[in-house]
């Protein structure tokens, strides 16, 4: 009985306390949770392999699959988009788009399969030309979007702008812009018809379209760019072109951003906040997933507001598995490409290696000058390490050892500079070398803020590169033909289409008279000489060297 009377004296209680609580009292306002996974820069990563050593590498989007996957089973609804430079990058997609381009792209199969929401096109999407482009386009079940670039004179975007998907009653609007240097690095008909507008003016245009016009509650900017200076100093990136990256310049100068998701530097950001935009970045080849969560409430007038928002990056590691959906589509293709790169080529007497091709001259950057020399009809020729886990096996020599010397898609270009323009090239590629201190080792004075496919070497005359002298005075005792180099001195030189059309910043060949164009890229011309000579020089000439440092 004791029992029953205190409890009914307790329920009594409640309700004379139910009666004395706050009628105006409001519920809490309806809150709504977003998840967005960002990748970016696979560049044909679908397998966790390094087709040019054959040996497994902890990448691909078969890995990433998996993490998309045990995402969508806590967050059926998230969204996952990428920020470009997708079809190209690997042998597998190399061989897809030069050799057998029937079939269905091999990547974009596999984000089919992962129903991504949008793609920004990146510039290597343009390596292989427009119909390779167009194709891998139309074969993809999520749109390519690109608000900054149009068709020539028309006035009309090329791509679509912009995607909106309402998630949880939030409406999300991504916006794709690419980088507009592409005209620095592509050649003009892989591009042709279309034109690039400046970045920052676009994102102004665009923005208060989706925020007014599509009533978008949130406004994600997926680019194919990213940060363009160093945050401590201000200084910009000195392998910028102009307008390159323009990340902070649109976090700082537009209006209405709430995210952006960045591309193009191969770099990893977890979470970066500039004039309260959230910046973040997946690292390349499918290494990486970017993560945002969008926390967002309902304000006074109805319309959601972000409230919080974070980001993070996770990883592929060791212990992610492939996922089985995508190494079956992408099955056929491996086996293809692998029967290719087994091929026998020629042989080379000795095992050769890239590792120190940065510091003084090797063999098989001498391969490749070789080659362009030949190619170009060229009196100089230049080239970059461009791989320095490039390796030549003693014996027998395949395509796999040989398409390894050069990742790249470039061709050839033939161009008359005066001798003064050369080592105004060469000074340039000098600043790959920071200011000369005592006892620092020269991979230590590499300034790390320039990638090594913008240090050039020259074949054809003779150098010094002195890092005791200041930036722009380092090139000593250059020679042609065994006589100091007069500046006046004309000379056919041989290098690259990227490098031609300024890319990392070597303005020198912008405007020299072009003498020869290749059709073939650099890789099939190297693949043709070592399987006609049958043999791989074993001996550098040594005819340029690093001075005043370890």
């Amino acid at each position: 009985m004791k029992i029953m009377r205190r409890f009914s004296i307790t329920i009594f209680l409640l309700l004379i306390a139910l009666l004395f609580v706050d009628g105006s009292h409001q519920a809490a306002p309806p809150r709504a949770h977003v998840v967005i996974l960002s990748t970016t820069d696979m560049h044909g990563r679908v397998f966790p392999i390094d087709y040019y050593t054959n040996k497994y590498d902890n990448v691909g989007i078969a890995k990433v699959a998996t993490l998309v996957k045990e995402a969508r089973k806590r967050d059926a609804d998230l969204m996952l988009v990428d920020s470009g430079d997708t079809i190209q990058g690997t042998p597998l997609e190399y061989l897809h788009n030069k050799r057998n381009n029937t079939p269905p792209d091999p990547m974009m199969l596999a984000m089919n399969a992962l129903h991504y929401d949008s793609m920004t096109v990146g510039n290597h999407e343009y390596n292989f030309g427009l119909k390779v482009l167009e194709k891998a386009r139309s074969e993809a079940q999520f749109p390519w979007l690109s608000a900054n670039t149009y068709d020539t004179g028309k006035g009309t975007t090329h791509y679509q702008p912009y995607i909106v998907k309402e998630v949880q009653g939030v409406r999300i609007g991504v916006l794709g812009l690419t980088t507009p240097g592409i005209p620095n690095w592509e050649n003009k008909p892989n591009y042709e018809g279309l034109e690039l507008h400046e970045t920052v003016s676009e994102a102004k245009k665009w923005v208060p379209i989706l925020r007014e016009k599509e009533k978008a509650d949130v406004v994600v900017i997926a680019m194919h760019m990213g940060i363009e200076e160093d945050l401590r100093t201000g200084q910009p990136s000195p392998s910028n072109v102009p307008n390159e990256n323009a990340a902070i310049a649109i976090a700082r100068q537009v209006s209405g951003v709430d995210v952006i998701l960045m591309g193009h530097t191969h770099s990893e950001v977890g979470a970066l906040f500039v004039s309260g935009v959230l910046l973040t970045q997946a690292n390349r080849w499918a290494s990486h997933v970017a993560r945002v969560d969008l926390y967002l409430e309902k304000n006074d007038s109805g319309r959601w507001q972000v409230v919080m928002k974070s980001a993070r990056t996770i990883p592929v590691t060791e212990k992610t598995e492939i996922d089985p959906e995508i190494a079956r589509l992408g099955e056929p293709y491996d086996k293809e490409t692998q029967a290719w790169l087994s091929r026998a080529i020629g042989e080379s007497s000795e095992e050769l290696t890239a590792q120190q091709c940065r510091f003084h001259d090797s063999a098989i950057i001498d391969l490749i000058q070789q080659v362009q020399l030949e190619a170009g009809n060229a009196d100089v020729s230049m080239a970059a390490c461009f791989n320095e886990r490039a390796h030549i096996p003693k014996g027998q020599v395949t395509v796999r050892d040989i398409a390894g010397l050069y990742e790249y898609e470039n061709t050839l270009v033939t161009v008359e500079l005066t001798g003064q323009q050369l080592k105004d090239a060469l000074e340039h590629s000098a600043r790959y070398f920071k200011e000369y201190q005592p006892g620092k080792s020269l991979n230590e004075l590499v300034d790390s803020r320039i990638p090594s496919f913008n240090f050039d070497v020259a074949q054809g005359v003779s150098y010094d590169i002195d890092l005791t002298k200041p930036a722009g005075q380092r090139i000593q005792k250059l020679k042609f033909k065994g006589q100091p180099l007069s500046p006046a001195q004309k000379l056919r030189v041989v290098t690259n289409n990227y490098r031609v059309n300024g890319g990392g910043g070597f303005t020198m060949y912008k405007d020299a008279p072009v003498i020869y164009r290749s059709s073939a890229e650099v890789r099939e011309l190297i693949i043709d000489w070592v399987e006609k000579h049958k043999t791989v020089p074993t001996k550098a000439d040594d005819n340029w060297r690093i001075v005043g440092a370890q």
